[in-house]
């Protein structure tokens, strides 16, 4: 398993003279993807590799955890100047839209969950992308009504690519969700929480290995974008490379609108005319001239759009209480789904062994019986849940699904002998008729947030794949969100739930999640936890494993964040992430011809139990916080000890975590 050296470093940052808590640590090299492993054709962004022998970060009064430094640090240095989590996450998302666009940005859409420490309150927002007022169930699928050439989500041809054409782009809703938010729980100035992102943007930034990486694979469909070629290539149309230092005055500008004049004049006036322009494109550059299929959207659409207040989904898990993000999202019903069938399950049983700093090797059985019981889940996910502003769930709804009767029967049909491949969905009275829906590819970011009272942030952020549709305009990347409804409305089985409707939001499996204390009445009761990830319809498994790390193993924040990534969707094949130091990934013949036959014990061990194994590079980017009693406080009835905050950061990534009064003292 050979790991090639790399000389690249994060450059030194400028510290503001307030924000000494919030300086980068030395960072380690570059990820470094293992020459003879291939990437997750799942996934939406390549996968980048392994930092080994990371370490948690402990923090007393404050936290930020997320996917780039330069975002970490805008996030830590507003809640070190007393910012709220919230006032936290509108710098980091601003500031990732910049130094990750092939992850996330103001042209796409996110949700949230918040807890408000101080009444408990637990809110969940909304800001998912809308299909425009003229769609038609056929848009995803067929050029038009008169026109029977087929669109298709992976064709080259833009003119004939669902993906690369304006068709895909859905109304971004970010900017809305964060000011609906902001103006609930925020307590710096709106305009304020513009300035990191306006100064990196003006002064400039280096271009970090998976940027670098990003722009490379993309290079091909960036070239009939003008505005994204200019930017993102060299003047000889060859990829910018790492190390590049990358100034966007652009973006500068329209954030500087956005700060002024606030999230308005991204959907009404010039912004917005820019967005419906693009969208509307034909004809690629005149590096590539040719055809495209331009989009339906309006502005009206923009004008309209919407944010909207959401139910989070919870549900009892153990001793604590599980919350996530309700429908359009299907993450927090499918999450909370497995975690009850596995509530039928001693998991402790099964605890990784050879547990270290990267979180050990978890055990075949362990493996098995989680990968059964989101097989289930995703069985359920892909038949029933959607937008249910358009489609209803079956029977009552989100509970339902999660009844613990229902639950257990499902864990009933899980065998620890023998996997059951593909599981079907279960069958409730009175429902429609419905078929099967499996799309879905975000690329995507999340983001872990504590203030100093104890109110928390989970966000997972996406402009759906890597470097969305390719379609640039003002500074930013516009999504490719709607490819993530089904391209068929129907199947034998019937109408698809997720099927293309007019200002209708696709399904998602972003999972941003929080974790309670399980009070003895059975009520919700301290913050335990926050979790989440990116990596498409993979991040329920990637949430998941972060949680029975933590709740079932024991597992300390970074290390559960660190842990082998294993799961399955709704298919034969269950994934154990080779990326990760403790797994043997099998070569792909392909790539090395001379390389001996061999299989990992874990592998050969699901193999006996009927899985079809791949070990492919899994491409997470989990963010993770828990807090915890300081054991170096000593504890009496009059001062109880106080809690610290331990981060993990995703070792996939280039994320790191920062906080305030940091303890080393563990």
């Amino acid at each position: 398993m050979t790991r090639p050296n790399s000389p690249w470093r994060w450059p030194d940052c400028r510290v503001l003279p307030d924000a000494s808590p919030c300086v980068l640590p030395p960072q380690e090299a570059a990820l470094v993807v293992r020459s003879n492993l291939g990437t997750d054709p799942r996934l939406p962004e390549l996968a980048s590799g392994f930092r080994p022998g990371k370490q948690p970060v402990i923090a007393q009064d404050y936290l930020a955890v997320t996917a780039n430094p330069l975002a970490t640090q805008a996030g830590c240095r507003v809640l070190h100047q007393g910012g709220s989590a919230m006032d936290a996450a509108v710098a980091v998302q601003l500031v990732l839209g910049l130094v990750e666009p092939q992850s996330s940005g103001i042209g796409g859409g996110a949700f949230i969950l918040h807890y408000d420490a101080s009444t408990g309150q637990l809110q969940s927002y909304d800001g998912r992308e809308t299909a425009p007022a003229a769609s038609s169930e056929n848009d995803l699928r067929l050029i038009s009504a008169s026109d029977p050439n087929p669109l298709h989500p992976r064709l080259a041809h833009p003119f004939l690519s669902a993906r690369a054409s304006g068709r895909s782009i859905g109304t971004p809703g970010v900017l809305r969700m964060l000011e609906m938010a902001h103006q609930d729980y925020g307590r710096q100035t709106w305009s304020s929480l513009f300035e990191p992102a306006i100064q990196i943007a003006t002064e400039g930034f280096v271009i970090s290995p998976r940027m670098a990486a990003a722009i490379r694979t993309a290079r091909n469909d960036l070239l009939r974008d003008p505005d994204a070629s200019a930017y993102f290539l060299n003047p000889d149309l060859s990829a910018k490379s790492v190390g590049t230092v990358l100034r966007n005055p652009d973006y500068a500008a329209t954030l500087a609108t956005i700060a002024r004049e606030g999230a308005q004049a991204f959907y009404i006036g010039p912004i917005a005319e820019s967005i419906v322009n693009k969208i509307k494109v034909n004809r690629g550059s005149d590096h590539a001239p040719v055809a495209m299929t331009p989009g339906l959207t309006e502005l009206s659409d923009l004008a309209n759009y919407r944010a909207a207040r959401r139910e989070p989904v919870c549900r009892p898990y153990r001793q604590t209480i599980i919350c996530g993000m309700g429908p359009p999202s299907t993450g927090g019903i499918a999450v909370a789904q497995t975690l009850g069938i596995l509530e039928n399950f001693d998991l402790k049983a099964h605890r990784p062994s050879v547990v270290q700093s990267d979180g050990g090797r978890p055990t075949v059985t362990g493996i098995h019986v989680i990968s059964e019981a989101q097989r289930l889940a995703y069985a359920d996910r892909y038949r029933y849940v959607a937008d249910t502003d358009f489609v209803p769930l079956p029977g009552l709804g989100v509970d339902t699904l999660l009844d613990p009767g229902y639950l257990a029967s499902r864990a009933a049909l899980i065998s620890t002998q023998q996997s059951m491949g593909v599981a079907k969905p279960g069958v409730f009275a009175n429902t429609q008729a419905q078929g099967d829906n499996t799309s879905e590819g975000n690329g995507t970011t999340h983001i872990s947030l504590v203030d100093r009272a104890g109110n928390v942030v989970v966000m997972t952020s996406t402009i759906e794949s890597g470097m969305g549709s390719f379609h640039f305009t003002r500074g930013f990347l516009l999504n490719n969100q709607l490819t993530d409804f089904s391209f068929q409305p129907a199947d034998s089985l019937g109408p698809i739930a997720n099927r293309l409707q007019p200002l209708k939001r696709p399904a998602s499996s972003m999972s941003p999640t929080l974790v309670f204390h399980r009070k003895a009445d059975g009520s919700r009761g301290d913050f335990l936890m926050a979790t989440g990830s990116p990596g498409g319809p993979s991040i329920i498994q990637y949430v998941v494993k972060t949680l029975v790390s933590v709740l079932d193993w024991g597992l300390d924040a970074q290390q559960a964040t660190s842990m082998v990534n294993f799961g399955a969707g709704n298919s034969p094949t269950t994934h154990v992430g080779g990326e990760h130091p403790a797994i043997d990934p099998e070569i792909d013949p392909k790539a090395d011809p001379k390389a001996a036959p061999k299989a990992d014990p874990i592998v050969s061990g699901l193999r006996a139990l009927g899985h079809t194994v791949s070990t492919a590079a899994q491409s997470s980017g989990v963010a993770t916080i828990v807090r915890l009693p300081n054991a170096s406080e000593p504890s009496t009835p009059a001062t109880p000890k106080r809690s610290v905050y331990v981060g993990g950061v995703d070792p996939r990534r280039e994320g790191v975590a920062l906080g305030g009064q940091p303890r080393l003292d563990q």
